[in-house]
Parts: structure tokens; sequence; C-alpha cells
């Protein structure tokens, strides 16, 4: 590790009649660069600004966007416009094994540019004169096999720890385990597995070996990797919990010869001696963390790699023939991103909007009609996922009829205008209009489902002779041109029964109209239970028809 040296701050104290040398202007350069650079260093940190993300462009290409980002030095690393990579011809790539997970990486770098005529060389050859007369803030981008160390990642060790339990060219298992917790307190350890796409079935077990912390479910700790859909990074969470004693330290990590690592039926050879500390203390955690944070010192404040560099992406090739194809592309893989204060402001507008929310969820209602004689129902849903809580309802079909088995209600049927030309130019002007699904309430199974047309005419010396409401049934037409004529064109109508859903649907088809209006169609609905009742009581099921319909009818609109 590298201490950059940033400080103590020099700069240039002018005065009339000073002579400026390259130290000078050299000197006036480095001090605002490097004050600069401190202040991202210690107030943003280091990362991915923007963009800068990586696509596989075909099957051995990459393309890097745009963007900015700043390294563990302090240095802005700007990317003016996309490129295209082929992994093949970059820094780090080496042809020796096809199947393996490779890291993209993006560095600072400076490059001299613009060569002019040196002055103070004149004495020399005039093709040794020259010098550069810019320099040119760049970057390069630079392949890398191997994973980095855990705790090289910046800010890596803030607030957890991680130990790496075995590694090699297509296995890595790491350990991660916050660094405090309270006595008695329920903590999260995870288990983070990466493997190339074609490594093979990765299985881990092992025995837990903890100091002052206990496994809530057995100290017997398996991993299998699921067979469908195999992916490149797995992560499993073990659930712990700290001893009831303050200020010691846990120790936490596997049981010497307990492990067995395997790649399909290859057993892997495991020594695991990493392991993972954990403080217990008495005091808040978050507070600990904080004031680790704000007394550490300047120089580990600064600590920096020598060759720093962020990673863009982890890319995992598998092997086709006697070459390589990307598989899948993992955008900045172990989480360098810089986070301005505007962004930090609105996260933590939407984290307290959480906190206000947590534990609320909106509730929903459905009630389903049940065959007569079935027994109710009702259920209760959760959906943590929508914070849902729906309430089903199902009940047997009550006498809506006054008749088990038999209901009853009506269906507005709206239509529009419609003419001739628009329809058919040829034979009659007619056109179907449709009602939505409707529910008749027998539940699932087969019903029968009986319609007439229904008008109300609104008189007052019709409802004086009692004939203002009519249901016509069967063809309308036969009235026509006399006193009882329905005043809605002609209509015919037909039923659709979905058994499955317990619902019906009903279509009018009606004659040429230059008026909107509705017609109103009445139905009665049956159930099979119902018709071998009837059979068994000897009346015939016209005859229980008509009854419900004379029922229907004194009752208005009835079950609608």
């Amino acid at each position: 590790m590298k201490k950059t040296r940033y400080y103590p701050f020099e700069r240039n104290r002018y005065f009339y009649g000073k002579l400026l040398t390259v130290r000078d202007f050299e000197s006036e350069q480095k001090y605002f660069n490097d004050k600069r650079r401190m202040m991202n260093r210690l107030l943003h940190g280091s990362g991915v600004l923007t963009g800068l993300q990586v696509v596989a462009v075909d099957d051995k290409s990459v393309s890097v966007e745009m963007g900015a980002a700043i390294d563990a030095l302090g240095r802005e690393i700007i990317v003016p416009t996309p490129m295209t990579l082929k992994l093949s011809m970059m820094d780090g790539f080496s042809n020796n094994e096809y199947a393996k997970n490779v890291y993209l990486c993006i560095a600072y770098d400076e490059k001299d540019k613009e060569p002019v005529h040196a002055v103070a060389n004149s004495s020399v050859r005039s093709d040794e004169i020259n010098d550069y007369n810019r320099v040119l803030e760049s970057y390069r981008v630079f392949i890398r096999e191997d994973a980095p160390d855990p705790a090289s990642l910046p800010l890596a060790n803030l607030s957890d720890q991680t130990v790496v339990l075995y590694q090699d060219s297509k296995v890595r298992v790491l350990q991660t385990t916050p660094r405090y917790v309270n006595p008695g307190q329920l903590f999260e350890m995870k288990l983070r597995f990466e493997k190339t796409l074609k490594a093979g079935r990765l299985s881990f077990q092992y025995e837990l070996a903890a100091d002052r912390v206990e496994a809530m479910d057995g100290t017997t700790i398996a991993f299998q990797e699921p067979q469908d859909e195999p992916d490149s990074e797995y992560e499993m969470k073990v659930l712990l919990r700290a001893d009831s004693t303050a200020s010691v330290k846990s120790t936490i990590g596997v049981q010497q010869g307990s492990a067995v690592l395997k790649l399909d039926d290859r057993q892997l050879d495991i020594q695991a001696q990493a392991v993972g500390e954990v403080q217990i203390i008495p005091t808040s955690v978050h507070e600990k963390l904080m004031n680790d944070f704000v007394k550490q010192s300047l120089e580990a404040s600064l600590e920096a790699p020598t060759e720093p560099c962020i990673y863009l992406a982890k890319i995992c090739l598998i092997k086709m023939g006697a070459t390589y194809v990307i598989e899948n592309v993992e955008q900045v893989p172990f989480g360098e991103y810089v986070y301005n204060s505007s962004v930090m402001y609105r996260l933590g507008q939407t984290s307290q909007y959480r906190e206000d929310t947590a534990g609320q969820f909106v509730t929903k209602s459905k009630v389903k009609t049940l065959a007569p004689g079935q027994p109710p129902e009702f259920k209760v849903n959760y959906n943590k996922a929508i914070s849902e809580l729906s309430f089903d309802l199902s009940i047997p079909a009550g006498g809506g009829s006054g008749i088990a088995g038999i209901l009853s209600g009506v269906a507005d049927i709206p239509v529009e205008p419609f003419t001739k030309i628009a329809v058919s130019p040829f034979g009659r002007a007619t056109k179907s209009f449709f009602s939505g699904e409707i529910a008749h309430g027998l539940g699932e199974g087969n019903v029968l489902i009986i319609t007439s047309l229904e008008e109300s005419s609104g008189d007052a010396f019709s409802d004086m002779l009692s004939s203002g409401d009519r249901v016509y049934g069967g063809a309308s037409d036969v009235f026509k041109g006399s006193e009882f004529e329905p005043d809605a064109p002609e209509v015919k109508i037909g039923t659709i029964a979905y058994p499955q859903k317990g619902t019906f649907r009903i279509g009018v088809k009606v004659q040429q109209t230059s008026e909107p209006m509705n017609v109103r169609v009445r139905w009665w609905a049956y159930s099979a239970e119902m018709a071998s009742t009837v059979r068994s009581g000897g009346d015939s099921i016209e005859d229980a028809l008509s009854a419900a319909m004379r029922e229907a009818a004194s009752a208005g609109s009835g079950a609608e």
C-alpha cells in the first residue's frame, strides 16, 4: 500500500522581479492538483460517478460507454466518447484458459502530446530538440484475471469484515460478518460463492467454528447450487446470535477438516484458515462505526493501492471450441460507486418515506358466490412483495329469487348510433352489442340462462294503468304494429356462458338507430342442482322458472 503525500501544501509567493523557472510553474500546478485530489478522496471517495457502462457488442468484444470516475488517489477519470474493445487484444488478457471470469478495469493515465521546438536545446541536433507542450489527462483500460482482495476495496472494512475461505481460478468462497454487534443480537453471516459458468455444479458443506456465537439453525452449514438457470454468483445467509456477554471478541470460521467443497463430483482441496472477527459491544453499533471513521488518522484515510484502478465489469467467458465467447457482463461487481450530496439527500428522503410507511399495506377483498348447499369459505392472503392483504369470501347462493338455485338480474347494454353504410352496404342494417361478463351467483358449473327484453315507459298515465313496466319474452316483433309494440328497435338476444368462471355474457343485435340508447335485458339463471330438485319434487322446470320469474318481477330488479 502507498500513502500518498499530498501535504504539507506549499504555494508560490510572487514578488516584483522574481525569476520564474520550470520548477515554479510545476509547483503551481501541483499545489492546486494535490488539494483538489485530496478533497475528492476525503469528501467523495472513489468509484464511478456516472456512465461507464460495459456492454457486450458481440461474442468477443465489449463497449465502454462515456462517463466519469474518481480513483483512490482522488484523480478524475473522464471517458469522453464510447469505445469498443476486443478482449483478446487488451492488456492483461491471456490465452491460457478460456473458461474463466475476467475483470475489465480502468485507471488514470497521462500522455504527453503536441511536440514543439525547445529553444533552450538549440545547440543540439534539430531532430532531438523537440519536447511536448501539453499533458493529456487520460485513462487506460485493461484486463485483470484475478479478483481483488476484499480488504483492498475502498471502505471495505468500514462496517463489515470479509475473508476468503477458498480461492482458485474457477471458484471463490467469501465470508462476510459485521464488525460490531450488541449482546444477544441476531445478525446475519453472508457466504458468497463466485464461480465460472461452466465450472460445474457447486456444493459446499462444513461445520461452523464460532466462539461466543450461536447458529440458530445448527452448526452444519450446507449450500447446493440449484440445477435450473446456473449463475456465476450466489449468496447464502446464516442467522447467528451473539453471546450475552459484552466487551468480548467472537471468531467465526470453518472447523478444521470439516469442509467439503465440490464441483460436480470433483472434490477440491480446501484448507480454510481465515476467520472473521465480531466484537460484541454494549454501546450503539452505529455510533461506534461513526467514531471509528471520524477518528482514524489522515494517513489511514488517504491510504491507497500503489496502482489504483476501478473494476468496471466482471465478464464471464465460456469455452466454445478452440476459442471463447462472452456469456454475460456484470456491471461494477464490487459496488465502486460515488454518490453526490444531492443523490444522498434524495435517497435519505426515500428511506424516510419507507420508514414512515413500514408496516402499512393495501387491503383488497373479493366475494364469490358458490352453488347452493356448499359450505362458505374465507381465505386471507398476504403478498409481502407488494404489501397487499387480500380477503376472499365465498358464500353459497341465497334466495335472490325466492327459490334455491334460481337467480335473476338485469343488464343494461349501451347501443351507439350507426348507419347502414357504416355496417354493410348490402343486406339489413343490423349491428351487435355486448355486455361485460356477468356473475350469475350460482358458482361454477353448467347453468341455463333465460333472457327477456325489459322496458320502462316512465309515463305517468301508463303507471296509473300499471302498464309502464313491460317484459317481452321471446320475439318482440310479434307485437309490431300493435299498441303493444316496444319502443326499442327490433332486438335479438343471445347469451354465452362460461361454466368454469361462473359468469356469462349477453349480446343484442339491433336494427339501425340514429340515437344512443340502452337496451335493458332481464335474465334468469338456474343451476343443474335446481333442475334435479324440481324433477324429484314432481314439478317441471317451467313451473319452477315461472314461479321464480313472478317473484323476481314483483321484487323489482331483484339481485342485480
